[in-house]
């Protein structure tokens, strides 16, 4: 009797499975594969929240990059969500990164506090690009100095050190 149970619920098990009516297909073309952003690539906007990231909208191939594209300020969509760049007047600079540190040489003041959006901005993209530029290296791990020309440096900050502000997303 048990063995015929066995081979009933085998039977209907498999004719259940016959009968779900997906058909086995062959290979199907979905065109070329995922492209985007690169590992770790992000710039940092401020907003009444907090800094928000943003995905740049080009390739980041050096530090410079970032600090114009956080000059520039998000774009048009973000700045509709309240996104705003606190970057804007910067005097001449130098940035460079070896390994996990990025300094950053002013050729004047710094006018923010270090403990600011505005500082987080330079702090959280710089520590991101360079993750990107030496794969090596994590973002969390990255320390970034800030040199004005006549006054103490400021940092080495980490951007964790602003994450209480930071939020991903609109």
């Amino acid at each position: 009797m048990r063995i015929r149970k066995a081979v009933a619920i085998a039977a209907l098990s498999g004719a259940a499975l016959a009968g779900c009516g997906v058909q086995p297909t062959g290979v199907v073309s979905a065109g070329e594969p995922a492209s985007g952003l690169t590992r770790g690539t992000r710039l940092y906007f401020a907003s009444p929240g907090g800094l928000r990231v943003v995905p740049p909208d080009r390739e980041v191939r050096n530090l410079g990059t970032v600090v114009k594209l956080l000059a520039v300020g998000p774009p048009p969509a973000e700045q509709r969500d309240g996104l705003t760049t606190l970057v804007q007047h910067l005097p001449g600079y130098t940035v460079a990164g070896t390994g996990a540190r990025v300094t950053m040489r002013l050729d004047g003041p710094y006018t923010a506090t270090g403990r600011d959006q505005g500082t987080g901005q330079l702090v959280c993209s710089l520590a991101h690009a360079q993750s990107v530029l030496e794969p090596n290296v994590r973002a969390d791990d990255v320390r970034v100095t800030l040199h004005p020309s006549g006054s103490p440096a400021l940092g080495p900050y980490q951007c964790r050190q602003f994450r209480t502000s930071v939020f991903d997303g609109p």
